[in-house]
Order: C-alpha cells, then structure tokens, then sequence
C-alpha cells in the first residue's frame, strides 16, 4: 500500500487556538486607543494640579482632554465621548449639574437643531433642487467650481450676518442641494468624496467669510472693541483693508487645496451646465410649496442680518420658521421624526459647550494662555507673533464657541505679545484673524460647523484630519501673507 500523504488533521482546540492567536494583534489594535484614552484621562486626573489651578479645573480638564482624544483615536463617537464626559464631571463632583446642563437650554445650539430641519424643508419641497441646478448651471462645468460657488455666496451675504451660525442655516442648504445635483448621496460610496468634498468646503468657506467681514462673526467686533485697550483701532473698513489680501488668497487656495486632498470622484462635468438648465426647465413654475419656502428663507435672513440693530433673538426668529414651515404643511411632523442625527448632535454639542464654558469659567483658558505667552520671551518680533498666533490656534481644541475663546484669550495674548515687543496693530488682526479660520480645525470648534458635519458625507476621523491640514495651511498663509501685508496698512 502507498503511504497516504494527506496532511495531518489538526484538532479542534489547535484550530481555535491559531484563530485566537491571529486575532490577538487585531483585538490590541482596536483595544489600544480605548486604553490610551483612559491613561490619559487617570493621568491627569491623579497628577497635583499646576501651581495657580485648581483641583477642580484640572480635573475637568482631564475628562475634557481625554474625550477629545478618544474621538480623534477614533476609541469613541464624539456621542459616546460626550455622554460619559458629561456623566464623569458630575457624578465625580468636578461640576454642578445645573451648569454641566446648561448647554441644552442655549439659545445657539437650539438655533443649530432648527437649522437642520429648515434646510429638510427646502430639500423636501423641491427648492434646494431648483437652486442647485441653478447654480451647476453657471459653475458647473466642474466640481471645483461648484466649491468656489459655495465661497462665493458666503462671502457676499457674510457681512449681514453677525452669526455665522445663522449663516450656515443659509448656506447649508445650498450645499446640499449642489450635492444633490451632482449626484451624491449619504451612504452611496460611489460620490461619497464628492460629498464630503462640498460639505467640508461649506466648513472652509464659512470660517474664511468670517475673517474677511469685520461684521460676519460676533465675536469680530468684540475683539475690536477689546484691542482698543492695546490702543488699536479697528472699523470696518480698516478691517477689510487688513483682511482683504490674506482672506482673498486663502478664498482661492483653500478650495483647490481641499481638491486635492479629498480627490472627488467626479472631477469634471462638461456636460452639467446643459443638463442642468434641461433639468430647470422639466421642473416649470414653482410650485406652493417652494413659494412658502422661498419666502419663509428671505424672511428669515433679513431678520437675522437686522437681528442686532433691532435686537431681534436669532434663535426666536428659527422657532417662527419652523413654526410657519409646519402650518403651511411644507413640512410635517413625519418629517422631523426623520431627522433622528439631530438629536444627537444636539446633546454632543450642548455637553461640550457647557464643558468647555466651565474650563473657561474655572480659570483653565486664561492659566494655560499665560503660562504659554510668557514662555516666549526673548524671541524675535516675527517669531515670538507666529508662536502666539500658533498657540492661539492649537488652544481652540478646548473651546466649542469662538466668541468664548476671544473672550478667554485675545487680550491675554495681545498683552502678552506688546510686552514681547510685537507691533500690537498687526498682531491683533493676525489673532482676530485666527478667530474666525480656527473654526475647521474641529467639528465641535464652531457651531456653524455642525449642519455640515451631520450631513452623513464625512466621518469624525475625517473631519478631525481635514480640520488639522486645512488650519494649518490657513495659520501659514495669514502669517507668511498676512504679516508683511498688515505691517504696510497698519503703519
């Protein structure tokens, strides 16, 4: 008989032990940025807090930093993170209920919620198509140009706008619609970067329109108001002068830049302009609904770009949108039931606000903006400007309100940088500036972000990346432009 050469059966208990053993590596590898994240947070947490801090601040910051971290290491959803954040700085004693809750009755984040479901209606009744086959039209030979139309609306209906989340209830519809017409769906990966393309140049284009208005964000005039104490003087027009070449090249570098680090599958589209006028004309007429709609959005915006001088409350004038929307039957409540993401971005960010709102409140900002300024000292006057712009910037992962970081640390940086022998006037602009662009280094780093980021076209991983390239290109191009340009105007 021939010797059988079969190869010998292995048992059982070897089998699933070589299966256990090659799923080891894999296992670790998802298990570590959970047990890195958890370090992190025990680390600081028993560590002794800085000289000048106090036990609770630190603490706070501990859970702070390690929620962020574990979003970015992707070991949670930003969800996830925020819920046991929120749970751990109450029942560890580091903040009072009343205010780690305080998020959820602010008037801003409430805005965001309403945002979303007005930007469905317009979806919904068939607006949001009509506009954006309106605009392919016109720039839609290409993707590229589809990003610069975004950049360009924003920047004309910006300096109406003292709330740039307000703003984002504007534009993002108009985004979704481009999405729309390109092709692009959530959950279709075959566009998937096309989407995620559009949406987070809608991101780009609200932080850059911000910085080129002195009127576009609330906390612009705030900032004058405060560099006024440094003996800089600072109007509308001396700000568009100080913004005008920096913000202007930014405008036409950043879409090109995200182009090519997101690499849309489509890339160009001779043939759009005609479908889409084709496309305008099988629509006819508006229809009852789009005329509610259409009008319902121009009221809303002249009463939020007059919100301020006749002290109108943005939020209200959201709630009477909605209100108008669900009568006229543009939208219905079957509607809203659909919008389940917003519920969880609403909680998210009402935690990480009323968190952030607390490390400010319990003297972290200003303790950690001193500690890095007064380290400075003895380098040049360019040098010693760009590392406190840098650090200004880099600061802005602990703070979901832009207007609350010009508040914590502007005038601590400027102080610090005229003791540093820093011209104050170039100085200022170049933090106020940083103010408005910081708002993509993050999801949570502005609340105009997040009508954006809950589209379903960019994961938490993506936007924590895109935010980081992006605001360190705008950081470089506002101090290598920006620098030489605001040391001629501000003479």
């Amino acid at each position: 008989m021939t010797e059988s050469r079969r190869t010998p059966r292995l048992s059982r208990p070897v089998l699933a032990g070589t299966r256990y053993a090659a799923a080891m590596p894999l296992r670790m590898k998802h298990a570590a940025p959970g047990i890195a994240t958890a370090a992190l947070a025990i680390g600081i947490w028993v560590m002794p807090p800085p000289q000048g801090l106090t036990i609770e601040a630190w603490r706070l910051f501990a859970i702070f930093a390690a929620a962020i971290f574990s979003v970015v290491s992707n070991a949670l959803p930003i969800l996830s993170a925020s819920l046991v954040a929120v749970a751990a700085a109450v029942l560890g004693g580091v903040v009072p209920p009343e205010k780690a809750y305080a998020g959820f009755s602010n008037g801003t984040i409430l805005l965001i919620v309403l945002a979303f479901l007005i930007a469905r209606a317009v979806v919904k009744c068939g607006l949001g198509a009509r506009l954006g086959h309106g605009l392919v039209a016109i720039f839609g030979r290409s993707t590229l140009g589809l990003s610069y139309s975004i950049f360009l609306v924003d920047a004309v209906i910006a300096p109406a706008f003292p709330s740039n989340t307000a703003r984002s209830g504007v534009l993002y519809p108009l985004a979704v619609s481009l999405v729309d017409a390109a092709g692009a769906k959530p959950g279709d990966p075959s566009r998937r970067r096309l989407g995620s393309f559009l949406m987070f140049s809608g991101i780009a284009s609200l932080g850059l329109s911000s910085a080129l208005w002195l009127t576009a964000m609330a906390g612009n005039p705030l900032g004058s108001a405060i560099a006024r104490n440094a003996g800089v003087e600072i109007g509308f027009g001396s700000w568009l002068i100080a913004s005008s070449l920096p913000t202007l090249a930014a405008m036409a570098l950043t879409p090109l830049a995200l182009y090519k680090l997101i690499k849309p599958e489509v890339t160009s589209t001779p043939e759009a302009p005609a479908a889409a006028r084709q496309a305008l004309r099988a629509l006819g007429p508006l229809t009852r609904h789009e005329r509610v709609v259409a009008l319902t959005s121009v009221v809303m915006v002249v009463l939020w770009a007059l919100a301020a001088t006749l002290d109108l409350d943005s939020t209200a004038v959201a709630f009477l949108g909605l209100g108008v929307l669900l009568i006229s039957g543009a939208l219905t409540l079957g509607d809203i039931a659909k919008e389940g993401e917003v519920l969880g971005i609403f909680i998210w960010f009402a935690v990480l606000f009323a968190l952030s709102s607390q490390l400010n409140e319990l003297g972290f900002m200003e303790f950690v903006g001193h500690r890095l300024a007064t380290r400075l000292g003895g380098l040049g006057g360019f040098a010693a400007g760009s590392a406190l712009v840098l650090a200004y910037v880099a600061l802005h992962y602990l703070f979901v309100s832009q207007t609350a970081h010009v508040l914590a640390l502007f005038g601590v940086f400027l102080d610090v940088g005229v003791r540093l022998g820093v011209p104050a006037a170039p100085l200022a602009f170049q933090l106020l500036f940083a103010s408005n662009y910081f708002s993509t280094l993050a999801p949570q780093a502005s609340s105009a972000n997040l009508l954006f980021a809950g589209s379903g076209y960019l994961s938490q991983g993506e936007l924590y990346r895109l935010g980081a390239i992006t605001t360190a290109m705008l950081a470089a191009l506002y101090l290598l432009i920006g620098t030489p340009w605001l040391m001629l105007v501000t003479r």
